[in-house]
């Protein structure tokens, strides 16, 4: 697993009028949710991404973090956007553009309405196309359920980790906030921030497969989506329409869908 490490709040009064603007940014985003319905996909491709100057993609945004996707669309009930990795060839960028602006403006983006094939043709026209990805993109609320059993834990708790979740040993600094939920002194589910940007952090979820199905995942997302919130940034959870488990944690929670999502590799 490869994670983006966490912006941290400066001290003083710098960090002070920072956290203040943050706060500003978040309270200005929830209250565009809550009249239109929706949020920009741009912030999750700005927490997803790093992007340059001229909105081209470079890579996933995290610390190891591999090349971006060549082509990305979001979707959302007030229109769709897109965007081209910086080394795709222009002529290419020009067609894929030009069938993007024939995608229809779909209201209801509750399922899967973006279809990959088109884009993934005109893509492998130039190289093979190595992955396709499509899915929901969710806003967690203010008042999601209360976080149960959860804990925040830091680095020099990392230990917790084992046996079931070790694969995450190495990620625990650089992936705060770091929610688990503990048995018998263990970790057995986790949520934590994985990718993240000036306005929001993107959601890691993982449960051990002794331990699924017991609703473990939801309370750790909580937990997690709370102390996002504590430093002033947005919370966003996306999956994929095929992992069932991840919806299931989204319905749980009653997460808002602003969006969907195609990013083609």
């Amino acid at each position: 697993m490869e994670a983006f490490g966490i912006i941290g709040m400066t001290f003083g009064m710098t960090g002070f009028v920072f956290a203040l603007s943050a706060m500003a940014k978040i309270t200005k985003l929830e209250k565009q949710l809550k009249e239109t319905g929706v949020l920009d996909n741009a912030y999750r491709v700005e927490t997803a991404f790093t992007v340059d100057d001229d909105g081209r993609l470079h890579r996933v945004n995290e610390p190891r973090g591999g090349a971006a996707p060549r082509f990305f669309i979001g979707q959302t009930p007030e229109g769709n956007r897109w965007w081209f990795r910086h080394d795709l060839d222009v002529d290419l960028v020009r067609v894929l553009e030009a069938r993007c602006q024939e995608e229809p403006v779909v209201r209801d983006v509750s399922g899967p309405s973006l279809r990959p094939d088109p884009y993934a043709d005109l893509l492998a026209k130039h190289a093979p196309v190595a992955k396709v990805w499509t899915g929901p993109t969710y806003w967690v609320q203010a008042d999601v359920g209360p976080p149960a059993d959860a804990v925040l834990i830091k680095e020099d708790e990392r230990a917790l980790l084992e046996p079931y979740c070790a694969e995450w040993l190495d990620d625990v600094g650089e992936c705060q906030p770091f929610a688990t939920l503990l048995r018998d002194g263990h970790a057995v589910s986790l949520c934590a921030t994985v990718r993240t940007g000036l306005t929001a952090h993107e959601a890691g979820v993982e449960t051990h497969p002794t331990f699924r199905g017991r609703g473990y995942a939801a309370q750790v997302v909580a937990a997690w989506a709370r102390a996002v919130r504590d430093l002033g940034r947005m919370p966003l959870y996306s999956t994929s329409w095929e992992n069932t488990a991840s919806l299931a944690v989204a319905r749980t929670l009653g997460l808002i869908q602003y969006g969907a999502t195609l990013h083609i590799t």
